[in-house]
């Protein structure tokens, strides 16, 4: 089983505007609300591709039993831990010929429940995947990555962290099973931009050196590349389309590739398809669909 983690789910208001004035009354041409969060995009994609998985983390008011229920309406199964008060965040993203996005911070979380999740965490078995994706909210301690995976360290459970910074750098000797930073936040790590793909996979097979098992560096425009735990590299490049849509592009790739070697065991395959899923979210509103992704990936090259 798949289990992905979001400490600070998000319901998504996106209001579209021909144009925006600060200070005045402006109306809406059209508005959507999703669900969102990162590993709750992992689970989502997860499902269009037919691997089921749990969403883990903390939900909390209304809004927190609105994500649990669109969970439930996709078909996947969830088992948050519910929060005493506030609410889970709300995020506006405002779009015109540009987004502009207003982020909530989210719900305070105590000590109590953070064990609670540490708990439903305890019952994951030998074999099973988790995913560990996106920030930490400010009442949760820095380093809950490292003690999640200190905790379940006697078993044979596998990682995939989609995370920034020290965040990430500090779970690589726990030996994640995936990574997944873009170029942007490789230059971060390692306080360069990587002018070359020489660079580019130095600083991945770097990160491999200090226990990342798998690292996909997404180049946006440029594609992905791949090096995996048997010192092979895989490139895809970008799908051509017209582009609606980034937030959500990444944890798709995350997912692809996930459901992908879930599938086959085949690195280079998981991550044509993650590449695929990649694409079809940015050429969404949504997350990429089934069928778009089926589409993207057969017209691959």
């Amino acid at each position: 089983m798949i289990y992905t983690v979001t400490l600070n789910p998000a319901v998504d208001y996106v209001l579209e505007v021909d144009s925006i004035k600060i200070g005045e009354t402006n109306r809406v041409r059209e508005e959507n609300y999703y669900i969102g969060g990162k590993g709750i995009n992992v689970s989502r994609v997860l499902k269009e591709l037919d691997i089921p998985s749990v969403a883990l983390g903390f939900a909390a008011g209304f809004t927190g039993d609105l994500i649990c229920s669109f969970l439930e309406k996709y078909g996947i199964k969830s088992d948050f831990v519910r929060l005493d008060s506030g609410f889970s965040r709300i995020n506006v993203k405002i779009k015109n010929n540009t987004v502009t996005e207003i982020n909530g911070n989210g719900p305070d979380i105590s000590k109590e429940k953070i064990y609670m999740l540490f708990n439903k965490l305890d019952a994951v078995k030998d074999g099973d995947l988790i995913v560990l994706a996106g920030s930490v909210p400010q009442s949760v301690p820095f380093d809950i990555y490292q003690k999640i995976m200190e905790r379940l360290s006697g078993k044979d459970i596998r990682f995939a962290v989609d995370a920034t910074g020290q965040l990430l750098l500090d779970t690589l000797k726990y030996k994640p099973f995936v990574i997944k930073p873009n170029i942007d936040e490789l230059a971060e790590l390692f306080g360069k931009y990587p002018e070359s793909e020489e660079e580019i996979l130095k600083f991945a097979n770097e990160l491999h050196k200090k226990g990342a098992r798998n690292v996909i560096v997404s180049l946006g425009k440029e594609g992905a590349v791949l090096v995996d735990e048997n010192g092979h590299i895989s490139r895809v490049s970008a799908h051509k389309g017209n582009v609606k849509n980034t937030v959500g592009a990444g944890d798709s790739l995350l997912a692809g590739f996930i459901a992908g070697y879930e599938k086959t065991g085949d690195f280079s395959y998981a991550l044509r398809l993650g590449n695929a899923a990649g694409a079809a979210t940015a050429f969404s509103e949504d997350l990429a669909k089934r069928k778009r992704i089926d589409e993207i990936l057969n017209n691959d090259n």
